[in-house]
């Protein structure tokens, strides 16, 4: 298609857009599994943050069947720091499945790609369009916000109806023959002119024709109707020390942070301030005697901010003055105190190693 047959919108954008704009590691890449590790790594994440962590997962499995066969507790660790993990897990759990069922190599077309565990609609458009030139438009809350704005479209994306409605309207403005740069350009849009905030219309090369901007709309655009509720846990975290060892346990129930490691826990419905008030909770555990347990002192609370969860927790450091313990329930682990920062661990317990590392260790 002619740049001057396109509508407005993408030609405008195609003609602004240059590669290094906005530099990123990832840009000129077209290596269909490293699109797929920035992508995932992206999600949720601001692209300073993840740069690092995309250099050096492309450093340490420079191949899909690389990842594939690499332990999930590596994985793991290599990962933490960034949160959601299940976007961790899942890449893992990818990755075999293409080493297993592909022979590591990576699937070319758009419902492969969309099949992988993991992998959403706008996932599988970058992969499509960004490796093999395939005709997919991506969406994602740079689009959103490009879109609702330009054409000051009040549709809410957080519906069924929304995401199906911006979709169709991406994919009705995409060339086809130049996909990657159209999705590309929309994203560098949003990060660096029609952002959240500060919104930078004046340098805008849409601006003339921007609807939003007209109508002054801008920061009304887009439209969520649904509001964030969050609930608050109170974490109780036992931090067991004795010169032999440290007692850390995986968390393997559907919960947030699985397959990370933590101290033994102790939930509760509200914060606790004494050390009976702990004692007496009926989730403490049954194995861990308190009379081989002397306290040096309570940290915290520390609070981590989740999606749909708030997390306020608190360190109880113990000296354990008993016997080694000969048996423990299954998933309670006693490891050496140095051997502690080979497993990942939820973000609040590493600011709390982060901030007692020097007296634990």
């Amino acid at each position: 298609m002619a740049s001057s047959s396109l509508p407005f919108f993408t030609r405008t954008l195609i003609d602004w857009y240059e590669p290094e704009r906005r530099p990123l590691a990832w840009k000129h890449i077209t290596d269909p599994y490293l699109i797929w590790l920035s992508e995932i790594i992206l999600q949720q994440t601001r692209a300073e943050q993840g740069a690092p962590y995309f250099q050096k997962f492309s450093e340490r499995y420079p191949t899909v069947s690389d990842l594939a066969q690499a332990a999930e507790d590596e994985v793991m660790k290599m990962w933490e720091g960034l949160g959601y993990y299940s976007r961790a897990r899942n890449l893992h759990t990818a990755a075999k499945f293409i080493h297993t069922e592909y022979s590591g190599v990576f699937p070319d077309d758009y419902e492969r790609i969309r099949a992988l565990k993991g992998v959403g609609p706008y996932t599988a458009a970058a992969i499509a369009s960004f490796a093999f030139q395939l005709p997919y438009a991506v969406v994602d809350g740079n689009v959103y916000r490009l879109l609702s704005r330009f054409f000051d479209d009040a549709t809410p994306i957080d519906t069924s109806q929304g995401i199906k409605h911006f979709a169709g309207l991406a994919q009705q403005l995409l060339p086809k023959d130049s996909a990657a740069i159209y999705n590309q350009a929309m994203m560098d849009m949003g990060a660096t002119i029609c952002t959240a905030k500060n919104t930078l219309c004046e340098a805008c090369p849409l601006n003339s024709e921007c609807q939003g901007l007209a109508n002054g709309t801008i920061t009304e655009r887009p439209v969520k109707v649904k509001k964030l509720k969050r609930s608050t846990r109170y974490f109780n975290y036992l931090v067991i020390q004795h010169p032999d060892f440290r007692m850390i346990q995986k968390r393997t129930a559907k919960d947030i942070w699985r397959n990370l490691y933590q101290f033994p826990l102790v939930e509760t419905n509200a914060s606790l301030d004494t050390l009976p008030q702990l004692f007496e909770e009926e989730s403490w555990p049954d194995w861990l005697s308190a009379e081989n347990l002397e306290l040096i002192r309570k940290l915290g609370p520390r609070k981590q901010e989740l999606t749909h969860q708030r997390i306020i927790a608190n360190f109880w450091e113990f000296k354990y003055i008993g016997n080694r313990p000969d048996k423990l329930p299954e998933g309670i682990n006693l490891i050496k105190p140095e051997n502690c920062s080979k497993f990942a661990f939820p973000k609040v317990i590493s600011w709390y190693f982060d901030d007692n590392s020097l007296y634990l260790f």
